[in-house]
């Protein structure tokens, strides 16, 4: 049992300049039949023109599992800390403000 275990662990690595992460307040989520794009967008307060800062594609098999593992996070962090309050900041577009869907 404890060699199955080890045959089925991955090593992963976390370079550096990855570590320190890229903050968003923002996120559009598009897709095809093929993929899932999500682009992580920082706005900034009064500045009308907004920058892509990370975009992550996936296959939509890894984008069912990344919705249940943040699904499962949020409750997780709602059951320590409270609930999340859901602001409806009107100076904030709608998460698909404009975006064409993908195509592949």
């Amino acid at each position: 049992m404890e060699n199955q275990n080890k045959d089925n662990q991955i090593n992963i690595e976390l370079t550096e300049d990855v570590a320190t992460g890229v903050y968003s307040n923002l996120s559009v989520i598009t897709h095809s039949s093929t993929e899932f794009v999500a682009d992580f967008i920082q706005m900034m307060p009064g500045v009308p023109k907004a920058k892509v800062r990370s975009r992550v594609i996936m296959t939509p098999q890894n984008a069912k599992r990344l919705m249940r593992a943040l699904a499962e996070n949020v409750k997780n962090y709602e059951a320590q800390f409270g609930p999340i309050a859901e602001d409806n900041n009107p100076g904030v577009p709608p998460i698909n403000f404009g975006t064409p869907p993908a195509q592949a």
